[in-house]
């Protein structure tokens, strides 16, 4: 992995995370969605940076002890450079700081590369949410890491 630096979500990088999340996802995040995770103290947020650069990103809100892990995502042009996986360790540090005992998070049933990033981490399958996603409709695999 080239040197990536792992920092906390700032103003400076909502349009570059905003573009990438326009590449990945059916249903974008928008600027302002990543501009209000600023104003709350329950998420905690961060972002892996290459060259000054914001190249990815990972989220959580907490409550009561669980983390619910919002968003993962890494660049297309940085995937599989283990972006993903310091990102990842990056948000449990951060939890353990924050008192999270358990994590949980809901990822597409087709999405393999992401769930076996999640098993890497710890997460196991606790359930099926049908009809979770749209665009295209698809269920979701509930996982948690406790």
């Amino acid at each position: 992995m080239t040197d990536i630096v792992i920092t906390k979500l700032a103003e400076k990088h909502i349009h570059k995370l905003a573009e990438i999340e326009a590449k990945l996802f059916s249903q974008p995040w928008s600027e302002k969605s990543f501009a209000d995770l600023l104003a709350h103290d329950y998420c905690h947020y961060l972002v892996a940076e290459k060259d000054g650069e914001a190249i990815g990103f990972i989220g959580m809100t907490v409550s009561f002890g669980e983390g619910e892990i919002d968003k993962v995502m890494v660049d297309p042009d940085d995937q599989r450079q283990g972006v993903a996986d310091a990102l990842m360790d990056a948000l449990f540090q951060l939890g353990e700081g924050l008192g999270v005992q358990a994590y949980t998070l809901e990822v597409r049933v087709s999405n393999a590369p992401a769930i076996r990033l999640y098993e890497k981490h710890g997460f196991l399958s606790e359930g099926v949410r049908p009809g979770f996603y749209e665009k295209p409709k698809e269920d979701a695999l509930i996982l948690w890491k406790r």
